[in-house]
């Protein structure tokens, strides 16, 4: 593995842990996405992280494996540039802001770091082809 797929697999824990603590300091952001009914919400959620635990999980061995260059590519520069109009457009009350505004600036770095990601991607993929380094 080189940096450039070491960055990505990262990025997905990152992703991860900070689905997780977010789910613990602020159940409430996700249950309001989810759109969850009132009485016990545990078990939904419990759902909710297994099933991005496994599609990171998978998106993982994709990169280790490194048949998923393309769709992490694709997904991260396109992921990234729609991520940060739009929290942008969120937080100034063009588009409705469903969550806190903390939640709308965490996802416009994420947005961020996505792109940067996908640029140097790039920037490896010119070097020395899938999954170069940058």
């Amino acid at each position: 593995m080189n940096r450039t797929s070491r960055l990505v697999l990262a990025f997905f824990v990152f992703a991860w842990v900070a689905l997780v603590v977010i789910l613990e300091a602020a159940p409430g952001t996700y249950e309001q996405a989810l759109r969850l009914p009132g009485g016990e919400r545990k078990l939904p959620t419990l759902a909710f992280l297994a099933a991005i635990s496994a599609f990171l999980m998978l998106l993982g061995i994709g990169v280790i494996r490194r048949w998923m260059f393309w769709l992490v590519l694709v997904a991260f520069l396109i992921g990234g540039v729609l991520r940060v109009p739009a929290s942008i457009l969120q937080l100034s009350g063009v588009l409705p802001a469903d969550f806190p505004a903390w939640y709308v600036l965490l996802q416009a770095l994420i947005g961020v770091v996505q792109f940067v990601i996908g640029v140097l991607m790039l920037a490896g993929y010119r070097r020395e082809g899938v999954w170069g380094s940058f």
